[in-house]
């Protein structure tokens, strides 16, 4: 790096809003371009509904907070959840009738891979097929959902295959970098969770990030892939959920009847350009948002009932 670099270099990285000024907000302004993202977290916590999103949002054009291009989905486990997509297209297409003109399933191109010697194929291909430029939009956010799937049955507990398996992290880590930097890409993986068992704290006994721990489900968790691969992304960001009981007292019942209710976070974990940082999230029809919560007892026609508001 020297100071002729810095005066060619752009001001800022062009990031790509997830739609919501509460979670845009946490998340400096978006996902960066140039650079990893990952979203850890566990089953039904998010992920995939942020990632489906983003790739609806990526053909807004930049004063939308778009990056006016299309996606490539990688999915490698369980069937693309193609009705959702559906569902979030039909939304913004409807709500920004003006920018999105064409149906965005048009622009969005989803490939499925089953192991980690696939997806280094997959990523020498995605280089030409981004490279040729033969899509109606700009390839500019590249979604791999999720990457632990790829590692899971390959490689046993020794030595050698742990080895083997840190090469192939870099290798595909290394790979997704040089596509980010090289055609200006947003990058977004998603990583699952394993419990945590025992007084240590972080990964391996070492601490990462914000947090001295991760907790979701009354559970101690540890993204998945261990240290190795934390150091292959850019950024990590941990969605959690709780269930958490809600009691309504009425007139009309002998007692207290109970309700639960999901509550969703988002926590930055670490990042380079990032100050830590959480916020609230609920998924609706619509998609992801943020939430500011108040939380107050008011009482309507002699019934209590807990009432939380929405700003988004």
């Amino acid at each position: 790096m020297t100071p002729q670099n810095l005066l060619v270099l752009p001001l800022s990285t062009p990031k790509l809003s997830i739609g919501c000024p509460i979670l845009d907000g946490c998340l400096g302004g978006g996902i960066p371009c140039n650079s990893i993202t990952e979203l850890v977290g566990e089953s039904s916590s998010g992920k995939t509904q942020v990632c489906l999103q983003l790739a609806v949002r990526a053909q807004l054009p930049p004063s939308h907070g778009g990056l006016g291009g299309s996606s490539l989905y990688i999915h490698t486990e369980f069937s693309f959840p193609l009705r959702r997509l559906q569902q979030l297209a039909n939304h913004y297409q409807a709500s920004h009738a003006n920018l999105i003109g064409l149906n965005p399933l048009e622009d969005i191109y989803v490939h499925a891979v089953h192991d980690a010697q696939q997806m280094v194929h997959v990523l020498r291909d995605i280089e030409t097929f981004v490279g040729i430029g033969h899509t109606r939009l700009p390839v500019k956010l590249i979604v791999i959902d999720s990457i632990a799937a790829l590692f899971g049955s390959q490689y046993d507990r020794t030595p050698a295959d742990l080895k083997r398996r840190s090469e192939m992290f870099f290798k595909i880590s290394g790979k997704l970098k040089a596509l980010a930097n090289k055609f200006g890409v947003a990058v977004v993986l998603t990583n699952q969770v394993v419990d945590v068992i025992g007084p240590a704290d972080g990964i391996d006994g070492v601490r990462l990030g914000n947090l001295e721990c991760l907790h979701t489900s009354a559970r101690r968790v540890s993204p998945a892939l261990g240290l190795a691969w934390a150091h292959c992304v850019n950024s990590r960001v941990f969605l959690s959920r709780h269930e958490e009981s809600v009691g309504v007292n009425s007139p009309y019942a002998h007692s207290t009847s109970i309700s639960s209710q999901t509550q969703r976070r988002l926590n930055v974990v670490f990042s380079p350009h990032l100050a830590p940082a959480s916020s609230q999230f609920v998924i609706t029809k619509e998609g992801v948002v943020g939430v500011s919560t108040a939380k107050i007892w008011a009482e309507v026609q002699g019934i209590n009932i807990f009432i939380q508001y929405h700003f988004w």
